[in-house]
């Protein structure tokens, strides 16, 4: 037993170690070249009479960045941005949709608009991480560092952090804001808003950077559709006018460039961070009076119609912003650029020679990240004989492109200046598509590594499973539901929609114990048979929420008409009962705990007058908090989702709108933590009293139902009844006779297909930040990071610890829903006769741990084999499809929530989490 304790115990150190090897192989940062680009004679000097360089037109920039700013909340016909509107048809503004590559989140977004690179993946993990300071672009060429050398360059910032953790002392005047302190809507911005009008009179600076949060937390909490989202656009329009209306008044601001973008756009849930068109569309708006000179011809049309899906206008990159910003206020285009100078803005200069040598210097610049590309190739500047004609590599192509450049800017070549721009665009757009699509700098050497570790975890972990070797039927299932899991990582297609797998696995495994337990009943209890019950709740589970990439917005059960409208009220009625349930079950618990303290000092606890006091006393100790925590959820769904508040009677709407969030929050959460104390003391008490060996396992369940009351308060409203559809799948569970290893899988199958039911899917856009926040008045990242993680998977860590109970020893586990079922005298009546007929010697004593220890290592241990075998699919599949299409916006994804649940699911709610339950389930 010490050596498979010892095995098992490695295997689970090894997936954390795997994990981190891997991705140090699979995320590293990409490399970059040091230092600031200065300007550099672009080349053929005898074939034109090249200046110095063209004049700029803008010497002051103001960049403001509304987080999540999608397309249509600028240019679509429901927008509230009439300003910006009316700007493009008066020809000051000229707007682009830019095109955000995934990873869709704040951190390597302005990675990209800053130094017009490619970001690396990692940065979706340091994203979250607020306090990293690894991240920082101190170092690295961005048009900020340009600006600020610039003689007398000065730079201001208020809003999201973000920048001032990337660009660390690079701002005279700053004032951050926490970017991940979704559940506010106007501070956030009105911290931001409120220095701007001094610094529209300042005349010190060259370029203001604004970074507004307050439309991406709208999104975050509500979605798109949120009764909060146009309010919000025509709020920040109002400060687009005020800001514009600087510019035309005041002298200093004369030759201000104004930018307006995203960051990035959102889905239809209000998320992002994947590859939906609504995430990678974000709005991109020039504006200047000096504009109106190049939109003559232009389209002015606003509010327009989409061409495509939140596609409006004409599609950029959004790493183009970079060298744009850098030929019209005339410094260096940043080292490390891929844009591409926007087009639309070369008219601004009216020489043929000034528009030349501005995207000369920017296909120069990018050449040079070509050559360290490819450094077997030429791309030197002078005309050579390359053969075109053949089949080409991604390289040989660049440098037939390039050729074709320098035979057009050659002595001999008589061009009009706009064929050699065309030659120019021809180039720079063919590097900016084959350097932005090259496959990361992997270091397959930890690839292999960090698979073989994740492989061996799984050796380790199968020899400690002497009772897998007998093969049984549903050792069988077990290791083909791992197999079939394991191939199905191998398709893109798969892993979007990984959901269906675990719930037609999940229905068969239903299926199979039916056909087991049913063969000796009549027919009719079929229709009965807890199984079949099973089944039934399954299937109202799984259609509670579409999830996925394909039917994401195919009809379900909370878009329904069941819960719109007047109808929410019967939300509102199955999330009362969900915590009614909660509350009855809560209640019982303290009763028993008092019942428990008078039998320990000799007072005789079938005393049904006393008993009765006791349920009163248990109801009226746990009556405020659960209707606390009711009130809670009714008053965060009123102001995130008022949509779901329809029919709720107006003055109790009214009454819980002022009621603080946080403070109500922390009441919940702390009278958790207090009737969880009065539990395990108790239990303690009575065990010491009594002397008793091992108890009746009440302190598990009760920590069990204590932590379901948690999980419902960081779950959305119209989630919340299914917990009460677990509890009933729960129940029925009880009534079957499970083997340990039945209900290993039937664990394992559960955890995963709540996963999915409650809306999660493998995309990092789908993790909700709504209730991260629940309780908290500032930015704490242990905090959040816990109430992030347990509103995410709240359903997993439910039925894992479910789980640990249905396993009990002496069939107490699987009694203790059924005990639930009784009345409390009933209970008592049937607990004293269970005490009367326990055996209390010391050598049974000693057999049940051993019995007991047994079965919780065999469970653990089946639970380190799914994870350790799903990981070694998932990292192998990262590994030989590293130059997948998908391999960023599918794969990559995916690892990073195998991750998740390998480390702070596996280890930290099965391992630690689960022993806690499994030892108070001895007392």
């Amino acid at each position: 037993m010490a050596r498979q304790t010892i095995l098992l115990t490695l295997a689970n150190v090894l997936i954390p170690v795997a994990i981190l090897v891997f991705a140090t192989g699979f995320f590293p940062y990409k490399p970059f070249m040091p230092g600031l680009a200065v300007f550099e004679e672009p080349g053929w000097e005898d074939t034109f009479d090249w200046k110095e360089q063209p004049t700029p037109q803008f010497d002051k920039l103001v960049f403001m960045v509304v987080d999540a700013l999608r397309s249509d909340f600028v240019y679509g016909e429901e927008s509230g941005m009439k300003f910006v509107q009316s700007q493009i048809r008066d020809g000051t503004a000229i707007p682009f949709t830019a095109h955000a590559t995934s990873p869709t989140i704040t951190m390597p977004r302005v990675k990209a608009m800053t130094t017009g690179s490619i970001p690396s993946f990692l940065d979706v993990i340091l994203n979250f991480a607020e306090s990293d300071t690894s991240s920082t672009l101190a170092a690295q060429d961005t048009w900020l560092a340009q600006l600020k050398a610039k003689d007398g360059g000065k730079l201001v910032m208020y809003g999201d952090d973000t920048w001032l953790k990337l660009f660390p002392d690079f701002f005279a005047r700053a004032d951050g804001t926490s970017s991940f302190f979704v559940s506010d809507f106007t501070e956030v911005d009105n911290n931001v808003t409120r220095h701007v009008p001094n610094e529209l009179l300042n005349s010190d600076w060259n370029a203001m950077i604004l970074h507004y949060l307050g439309l991406d937390h709208i999104g975050h909490k509500a979605g798109p559709k949120s009764p909060n989202m146009i309010p919000k656009q025509i709020e920040m329009d109002g400060m687009v006018e005020q800001i514009y209306t600087a510019i035309e008044n005041e002298d200093h601001l004369e030759n201000t460039l104004f930018v307006l973008c995203g960051d990035h756009g959102m889905n239809d849930g209000g998320n992002h961070g994947g590859s939906a068109p609504g995430e990678t569309s974000p709005a991109l708006v020039f504006m200047s009076p000096k504009i109106k000179k190049i939109t003559e011809f232009m389209d002015r049309e606003s509010p327009a119609k989409p061409k495509g899906e939140f596609e409006y206008y004409k599609k950029i990159e959004q790493s183009d912003i970079a060298p744009t910003l850098a030929g019209l206020m005339g410094f260096p285009i940043p080292r490390n650029n891929l844009g591409v100078f926007i087009e639309e803005f070369l008219y601004f200069w009216d020489d043929g020679i000034d528009r030349i040598q501005i995207l000369l210097r920017n296909a120069k610049q990018i050449k040079t990240i070509v050559e360290a590309t490819y450094p077997s190739l030429s791309f030197a500047d002078e005309v050579k004989e390359i053969d075109c004609e053949k089949t080409l590599t991604s390289g040989e192509h660049l440098a037939c492109k390039w050729q074709k450049v320098v035979q057009a800017m050659s002595t001999v070549a008589t061009l009009h200046p706009q064929m050699r721009v065309d030659f120019l665009y021809s180039f720079l757009r063919d590097a900016q598509n084959t350097m932005s699509s090259t496959a990361s700098n992997y270091d397959v050497s930890r690839l292999f590594l960090g698979t073989f570790l994740a492989f061996v975890s799984f050796g380790l972990t199968f020899l400690t499973l002497p009772k897998l070797r007998p093969i049984s039927s549903t050792a069988i299932f077990y290791a083909l539901t791992l197999l079939l899991y394991g191939i199905l990582m191998f398709a893109s297609s798969y892993v979007e929609e990984e959901h269906n797998f675990w719930y037609w696995a999940t229905s068969g495994w239903f299926f199979y114990l039916f056909i087991c337990e049913s063969r000796k009943e009549w027919f009719p209890k079929f229709i009965f048979h807890p199984a079949i019950m099973l089944l039934l709740l399954h299937r109202i589970i799984r259609r509670w929420n579409q999830t996925g990439q394909k039917y994401a917005g195919a009809p379900d059960i909370v878009h329904s008409a069941l819960f719109q409208g007047s109808n929410s009220i019967i939300l509102w009625c199955l999330v009362g009962a969900t915590y009614m349930d909660i509350m009855v079950r809560l209640s019982r618990h303290i009763a028993r705990s008092i019942s428990s303290l008078d039998d320990g000092k000799g007072k005789d606890p079938v005393d049904f007058e006393s008993t009765d006091i006791n349920g009163f006393i248990g109801t009226i100790a746990v009556l405020p908090l659960t209707a606390t925590a009711f009130v809670f959820k009714l008053a965060f769904t009123a102001r995130d989702a008022p949509e779901l508040t329809h029919g709720i009677n107006e003055g109790l709407l009214q009454w819980v709108g002022e009621l603080s969030l946080v403070g109500v929050a922390q009441m919940v959460f702390s009278g958790i933590l207090l009737v969880a104390s009065w539990q395990v003391l108790a239990e303690w008490w009575r065990s010491k009293a009594r002397k008793r060996e091992q108890g009746n396992g009440d302190l598990a369940v009760a920590l069990f139902d204590l932590l379901a009351l948690f999980l419902v308060t960081q779950t959305k409203a119209e989630n919340i009844p299914l917990f009460l559809l677990f509890r009933s799948q729960l129940f029925f569970l009880t009534l079957l006779d499970l083997t340990p290893t039945a209900t290993t899988l039937t664990t394992l199958l559960l955890t995963q297909t709540s996963f999915f039911a409650l809306g999660n899917s493998n995309a990092i856009s789908s993790i909700s930040l709504s209730n991260s926040y629940n309780g908290v008045s500032t930015y704490n990242l242990p905090l959040v990071a816990l109430l992030l993680f347990a509103s995410n998977w709240a359903g997993p860590i439910y039925f894992s610890s479910a789980g640990v109970l249905l396993l009990g020893s002496h069939g107490r586990a699987q009694r203790f829903v059924a005990k639930e079922e009784l009345d409390a005298r009933d209970w008592i009546a049937a607990e004293r006769e269970h005490l009367e007929k326990l055996v209390t010697k010391e050598s049974e004593g000693r057999e049940r741990r051993k019995e007991g220890s047994g079965a919780w290592r065999q469970h653990l241990g089946l639970l380190t084999l799914g994870v350790s075998s799903g990981l070694v699919a998932v990292m192998g599949a990262c590994s030989v499809l590293r130059e997948h299409l998908f391999v960023w916006t599918v794969f990559s994804p995916k690892f990073l929530y195998a991750g998740a649940w390998g480390t702070f699911f596996h280890l930290g709610i099965s391992g630690a989490w689960g022993m806690v339950l499994w030892g108070a389930g001895k007392l």
